[in-house]
C-alpha cells in the first residue's frame, strides 16, 4: 500500500479567535510592512522570528525545533506552520495559514515555494536565520537576492499605536496585581517557590478578568532571596526565607 502524504495543506478547524488587537491594527501594520516591500522593490517578505510573526499576524508560535514563517506580499499574508499545531495557527492569525507536514525534510521550504513561485528579491530577517537555513531558503527559491529588512521592521515596531499602549498599560497593571499579592505573603520560613506561585496565580486570575479571550502562555514570577539575588535572572528555588534576607522580585 502506497500512502499519499501531502507536503503541506490547509485546515480551517473551527472559527477565527479574537486576537490581541483589532483587524484594523493588523491592517495598519501590514500596510507599513508593504511600504518596506515597495521601497525596496521586493517580491515578498519572509518573516521567521517569533516577534515579527506575532506582530504582523497575531500568531505566536512555539517552535520545538520546527521553523515557522509569515509570508507577506503586496496582496497576501500567510502563516506557515507545523502540522503538530493543527488549526490553532489559523484560528489565531490574521490572514491565511498553510500547514507543512513532518514526513519529509524540506516540506517547510516546499510550502513557502508554493506561496511565492518565482521571485527575484525577497526580504528576510538576517538576525534570525541560521547560516544553514539562509542557504536552504536561497537555494529552494532559485537563488533570489535576499535583502535584510530586520532593521527597518524593528523601527516600525518601535512606534506604538494606541491599541498597543492600551495593552501594555493593562499588562503593567496585571503585573502590579501579582506583585501586591505576593508581597503580602512574605515571611520567614516560606519558600521562594510558594511565594512566587501566589503572584503567578493572582496574575492569571487578573488576565481571565481583564482579557477573557486570551491564550495563556508565559505568566511567571522571579522571586529570589538571600544569595539567590546576585543574578537578576536566577531561577526560583525552594530556598526558605530568613530574617535579614535581601529579596528580589519580578512579575511578568
Amino acid at each position: 500500500i502506497i500512502m499519499k502524504r501531502p507536503s503541506f495543506f490547509q485546515l480551517k478547524n473551527g472559527s477565527k479567535s479574537q486576537l490581541p488587537f483589532t483587524d484594523n491594527e493588523y491592517k495598519n501594520r501590514l500596510s507599513g510592512l508593504r511600504e518596506i516591500i515597495s521601497n525596496n522593490n521586493l517580491d515578498a517578505v519572509i518573516l521567521t522570528s517569533m516577534h515579527n510573526i506575532a506582530y504582523y499576524s497575531g500568531f505566536l508560535y512555539c517552535s520545538f525545533g520546527r521553523p515557522y514563517a509569515c509570508i507577506v506580499t503586496s496582496k497576501s499574508n500567510t502563516v506557515v506552520s507545523a502540522n503538530i499545531d493543527a488549526s490553532q495557527p489559523w484560528r489565531r492569525c490574521y490572514g491565511e495559514n498553510l500547514i507543512y507536514t513532518d514526513w519529509e525534510r524540506d516540506n517547510y521550504l516546499k510550502a513557502i515555494i508554493s506561496l511565492l513561485k518565482k521571485v527575484k528579491r525577497v526580504g528576510i530577517e538576517n538576525d534570525h536565520l541560521t547560516l544553514e537555513r539562509y542557504k536552504n531558503l536561497k537555494d529552494a527559491l532559485g537563488n533570489p537576492e535576499l535583502i535584510d529588512i530586520a532593521p527597518e521592521v524593528m523601527l516600525k515596531r518601535m512606534i506604538k499605536s494606541n491599541e498597543e499602549i492600551s495593552l501594555i498599560t493593562s499588562g503593567a497593571k496585571i503585573a502590579d496585581i501579582g506583585g501586591e499579592a505576593l508581597v503580602k505573603e512574605i515571611k520567614a520560613g516560606v519558600s521562594e517557590m510558594d511565594i512566587a506561585m501566589i503572584g503567578r496565580d493572582a496574575m492569571e486570575k487578573a488576565i481571565i478578568k481583564f482579557h477573557p479571550n486570551s491564550e495563556f502562555r508565559d505568566t511567571w514570577v522571579w522571586f529570589q532571596s538571600g544569595i539567590n539575588t546576585d543574578g537578576a535572572h536566577n531561577p526560583v528555588t525552594t530556598r526558605k526565607l530568613k530574617y535579614g534576607d535581601i529579596l528580589s522580585l519580578n512579575t511578568f
